[in-house]
């Protein structure tokens, strides 16, 4: 009896976690990838002896990644090898505290209550909340699909939903953590999560004080050839299975059958058609209906939500080293609500931008020549609306090295060797995300979580979506669990 045939659009994170498991579950998998190699957002920069990891920076949650090894009967150690952090993120303020976060949270409480009007009890309160939060969701919306009845028929969902008072989901972010805590600042320090799925913490629930558990209790790591090492590992182990990768070959057309309910038949590929029982798209849902399902009722209502926020990204080769900065570190505005008014309200670029630079170099030396550092320097800015990107990119440059100098007391500009430059428009253009959005629809409600689009297709059989646009949401974690949804949702032979 012939493999059944499964076609995935994409080879971002997702779309290579889905060739996996369908790959493990007896299929013959082929990927088709517009770029001319793997990776989506989580690519890879090289230029003049430096080497950037062009998206994600933070490693959480690798058990996720590991999993996949393990469903092909392999060791994990054998393809990626990474490392826990002891440090997790360094904080630096306009007044002059700086905080550094760690994974001894004993620690980093102390180092609050030392530096800040903020005590170690309310550090550990609030992230006892935090895995509380966690406890309640990470079953029913993050591992599991919101859109099918089954998921809802189990005993920990019911538990779950008793308990949904518990998730935070009728005040802001911004609100829970004034609550939470005396000093301003360190509201500020956890209000920044609401930017790891590009929302604005005066907007959306509290429900995304999840986010810090994932940091603080699981941890956060550095994988030993860097973020791009995600990418490799998980490429060569695809590979190994027998799945087919299909570089600079862009899918022009999902196909379906006309009679009856519309059934997958398979992809168009420069006018070429490819047969497969069981799509994938892991394209954003937005170009997926707008480019690809020719035919097919969108769902308008979904597709005109809000986007996410974007990021404007320079990658920079310095000439020095900072013994001042570590691995992840965040200069903050001095006024927070002012700069996501000006993303969210003005969709314009604040002035006065929060700052984040990653420098691999700091843990894998050869990402950087001797005595000089890789900065990864990131602002978040709107999704692309038609603005003057030219002139904002200028305007943004001159503040942030300004920024950082100033809080440094050190004339960084001067250490720039060479530069790239990553914007929304070019995110859009690179990846494929609708705007240049990195997290698909934003999660400025409560209800957001369940507006994602679903892991599958309600209109053609056997179309199924994964990656950042649709449930459980972006950033690397998410990503994957939306193949894992997909992936339970699917059975061994197609019927």
């Amino acid at each position: 009896m012939p493999k059944p045939k499964a076609i995935i659009i994409g080879a971002g994170i997702a779309g290579i976690a889905s060739a996996i498991r369908l790959a493990i579950k007896g299929y013959q998998v082929d990927v088709f990838e517009a770029n001319s190699k793997a990776g989506g957002k989580l690519g890879e920069i090289k230029m003049n002896g430096f080497r950037f990891d062009a998206g994600p920076s933070l490693f959480t949650m690798p058990q996720y990644v590991d999993k996949l090894f393990k469903l092909a009967g392999k060791n994990p150690e054998d393809y990626f090898k990474y490392t826990k952090l002891n440090e997790i993120c360094r904080y630096f303020y306009e007044d002059g505290l700086r905080l550094n976060a760690t994974a001894d949270i004993d620690k980093f409480a102390r180092d609050i209550e030392e530096k800040t009007h903020s005590t170690a009890a309310e550090v550990k309160r609030y992230l006892k909340k935090s895995e509380t939060i966690y406890e309640v969701t990470h079953r029913v919306f993050l591992e599991r699909s919101l859109h099918k009845l089954k998921s809802y028929l189990h005993w920990d969902t019911l538990k779950s939903i008793f308990r949904f008072g518990q998730i935070d989901a009728f005040r802001t972010q911004a609100k829970a953590n004034e609550s939470f805590f005396k000093d301003g600042r360190i509201a500020q320090l956890f209000n920044r999560y609401a930017t790891y799925n590009g929302s604005d913490p005066y907007q959306a629930p509290a429900t995304l004080n999840v986010i810090p558990h994932f940091e603080y209790y699981f941890g956060a790591f550095i994988p030993k050839d860097g973020m791009y090492g995600i990418v490799s590992a998980l490429v060569k182990l695809a590979e190994e299975l027998g799945i087919r990768f299909h570089y600079s070959k862009k899918v022009e057309e999902i196909l379906y059958t006309d009679a009856g309910k519309p059934k997958i038949k398979g992809v168009k590929v420069n006018d070429k058609t490819y047969n497969a029982d069981i799509v994938i798209s892991n394209l954003d849902i937005w170009f997926t209906y707008k480019n690809l399902l020719k035919g097919i009722a969108e769902p308008k209502k979904l597709l005109t939500q809000e986007r996410s926020s974007s990021a404007l990204i320079f990658y920079w080769g310095m000439d020095s080293n900072y013994s001042e900065l570590g691995l992840h570190n965040i200069f903050f505005t001095e006024d927070y609500q002012k700069e996501f008014n000006a993303i969210w309200k003005d969709k314009t670029v604040s002035s006065d931008p929060t700052v984040y630079i990653n420098i691999s170099s700091k843990h894998i030396r050869t990402d950087a020549p001797a005595h000089a550092e890789n900065w990864f320097v990131m602002i978040n800015v709107p999704a692309n609306t038609g603005q003057n990107w030219d002139q904002l990119i200028k305007e943004a440059k001159v503040n942030i090295i300004k920024k950082i100098s100033r809080i440094l007391n050190r004339n960084i500009e001067k250490d720039i060797l060479c530069e790239q430059i990553l914007d929304p428009r070019s995110i859009e253009s690179k990846t494929g995300s609708y705007q240049g959005a990195l997290y698909g629809n934003s999660s400025n409600n409560q209800f957001s979580a369940f507006l994602r689009h679903s892991n599958f297709s309600s209109k053609v059989k056997n179309l199924y979506f994964c990656g950042g646009s649709v449930h459980p949401g972006g950033g690397i974690p998410l990503a994957l669990l939306s193949a894992k949804i997909i992936d339970d949702d699917i059975r061994s032979v197609v019927q």
